[in-house]
């Protein structure tokens, strides 16, 4: 099965069994359509079975059915949560998800390769892609309408603009 990662637990919270979780989505509401996550821990994963969310600042703090103390609860802290891709929904035109873009081939409009994308950093405004290329020095893209022309998840594939001063990073 296709899993992505959407968080991490972070914290325990109260004395139930509740956890904080740094969300990894651009939308944290998707966990309201969750049944279940899993947990990677060091000796595997483990399905939880989620049972309610409530939101607190940027994270949210949820109860899971194998969680019933917050001892167990700390048995859980830092792990990665993931989500089976397919209960995830649709993403809105133009929106991808990050492991999807990790590897894509970066090419200008000219059609000279740049690299590939090795990451991909949010800064609030906008993302910005790190192409990376084993004969040139790394190079950051912010993801603009002006400097993205266009992308291909299917073939792996990203076409750029380079606007003044990016080629120079």
């Amino acid at each position: 099965m296709d899993r992505l990662e959407v968080g991490k637990i972070v914290n325990t919270h109260g004395l139930k069994g509740e956890v904080k979780i740094v969300t990894w989505t651009d939308y944290p509401e998707v966990f309201e359509d969750l049944e279940y996550v899993y947990a990677k821990k060091k000796n595997g994963e483990i399905k939880l079975d989620l049972k309610n969310i409530k939101y607190q600042k940027n994270n949210i703090i949820a109860k899971f059915s194998q969680i019933e103390s917050i001892e167990e609860a700390e048995t859980f802290k830092n792990c990665v949560l993931t989500a089976d891709r397919d209960m995830l929904g649709e993403l809105p035109e133009g929106v991808y998800y990050i492991a999807d873009l990790i590897g894509c081939e970066v090419f200008d409009d000219n059609g000279e390769k740049l690299g590939e994308i090795s990451d991909v950093f949010n800064t609030g405004a906008n993302d910005i892609y790190a192409v990376s290329a084993p004969q040139r020095k790394d190079m950051l893209i912010p993801v603009t309408d002006e400097t993205i022309v266009s992308v291909d998840i299917e073939n792996k594939k990203v076409v750029v603009h380079l606007i003044e001063g990016l080629d120079e990073l």
